[in-house]
């Protein structure tokens, strides 16, 4: 049996510093993010057996996201890059977000059932 534990207890050890790996990865990006857009704020979202999005919103209205494996991690990663994470992605938070013709063209053509693409 402690043959068994020492086992278990190195396979964890593993999968922790695998997570701390991914977690450092992500918050690089995000700093990297961050840094281009004059700062950034940011939302984790469960997104399932895929993980979590980290949506980022830079002070300059410039988005993006990040998948990480686990919602955890997506949580270590913000807190690593020190950004302000909001609970929801409400009205006043989304209001930060600028799109352009892309983004408008491509969500009008995906609600009329147009192609997405163009």
């Amino acid at each position: 049996m402690a043959d068994t534990q020492q086992v278990d207890e190195g396979t964890d050890a593993k999968q922790a510093a695998k997570a701390e790996r991914k977690a450092a990865r992500l918050a690089k990006e995000i700093a990297a993010f961050a840094e281009k857009h004059g700062g950034a704020e940011g939302h984790v979202e469960y997104i399932g057996q895929r993980g979590a999005r980290i949506v980022l919103v830079g002070a300059d209205g410039g988005w993006g996201d990040l998948v990480a494996p686990a919602y955890a991690i997506a949580e270590q990663a913000v807190k690593k890059a020190g950004i302000t994470v909001h609970e929801e992605f409400d009205g006043e938070f989304a209001a930060k977000v600028k799109t352009g013709p892309y983004e408008w063209k491509r969500m009008a053509g995906i609600q009329l059932g147009a192609p997405s693409k163009g």
